[in-house]
């Protein structure tokens, strides 16, 4: 298969090096050195090259670095025939895992107290609460979702995970649908988004939203910048009502010098930093992927685009 790369950020060489390891034979052209474009069989991309489906008459399949789809899955120059597919793999999930533990550990053991009582050179204990009563939810149980759910729970912590249809995780107590996201959403004292980026899911982190969750909750953002109402989070910080925000999305990237987000008391900001696709894993799942479209089968992780 001759497949065509194209990323701002991700290496082209340590990519080329995997693939070739895993699919032999593969060729792994390089945006904007394509050849002959009638030769590209697939796509490995997070954005879509420009005039590709006018460049690339033989395609097979469009292949993404990233889990979310959200960034191609509603262009309509897509056709319908061609398979999109996620990509989840297990480098992309530990780094995941590493950052929500870190982040909710960081509120479960009071860090975020501490320091802002060394900042006012202030020493004092807090009385450990046990894992076991500490109310941790994940809102979004896909790939990466339920992966942080069941790590959380591994670790003792008393994990509800909250999706569109009912899931069944190691640990999680599941809850799903509309009738069942306002008792989630009541639960818990540290609340994970890691939903995808839906005309649902945008917009939802808002005033009501936040009103809803328990009063000096925590709030971590994995999942889009785009499904959180900036100023409205920054009102429930500085109201009290949420006692802090971890942010590793936000709408634009990075906020502008103006931006609140940068100042507010009780926030930490991070640059979109949780986790991305290691090579070497990933090489394994793009290549059974594409090995199942050569052979007429559907990859793992189709993107359901309706």
């Amino acid at each position: 298969m001759r497949i065509l790369f194209h990323s701002q950020t991700a290496d082209p060489v340590a990519w080329g090096e995997a693939l070739a390891a895993e699919l032999p034979g593969a060729e792994l052209r390089v945006w904007p050195e394509v050849g002959d474009p009638s030769e590209i069989d697939a796509l490995l991309v997070f954005q879509i090259p420009p005039r590709a489906f006018e460049l690339f008459p033989n395609l097979r399949c469009i292949h993404l670095l990233s889990a979310g789809a959200d960034q191609i899955v509603a262009n309509p120059d897509i056709p319908a025939s061609l398979p999109v597919v996620r990509l989840i793999e297990p480098g992309q999930k530990a780094g995941m895992i590493e950052y929500v533990l870190h982040a909710v550990f960081h509120y479960h053991r009071s860090f975020d107290v501490f320091a802002k009582w060394q900042r006012a050179r202030y020493w004092e204990e807090v009385p450990r609460t046990p894992a076991a009563e500490r109310r941790v939810g994940v809102l979004g149980l896909g790939g990466l979702g339920g992966a942080v759910a069941e790590a959380l729970a591994a670790f003792g912590f008393d994990v509800a995970g909250w999706s569109r249809s009912e899931k069944s995780l190691q640990g999680v107590t599941s809850f799903h649908g509309k009738d069942g996201f306002d008792a989630f959403l009541g639960r818990n004292e540290i609340l994970v988004g890691i939903l995808p980026l839906t005309p649902e899911t945008r917009d939802l982190y808002d005033a009501t939203f936040f009103a809803r969750m328990p009063a000096g909750s925590r709030f971590i953002n994995v999942g889009r910048g785009a499904q959180l109402v900036e100023a409205d989070l920054v009102a429930a910080l500085e109201s009290g009502h949420l006692a802090g925000a971890t942010l590793d999305v936000v709408r634009d990237e990075p906020p502008d010098a103006g931006n609140p987000i940068w100042d507010t008391t009780n926030l930490i900001l991070t640059p979109h930093v949780a986790t991305c696709a290691d090579p070497k894993t990933g090489a394994r799942v793009v290549a059974e992927n594409l090995r199942r479209v050569r052979d007429g089968l559907p990859p793992h992780g189709l993107v359901d685009r309706g």
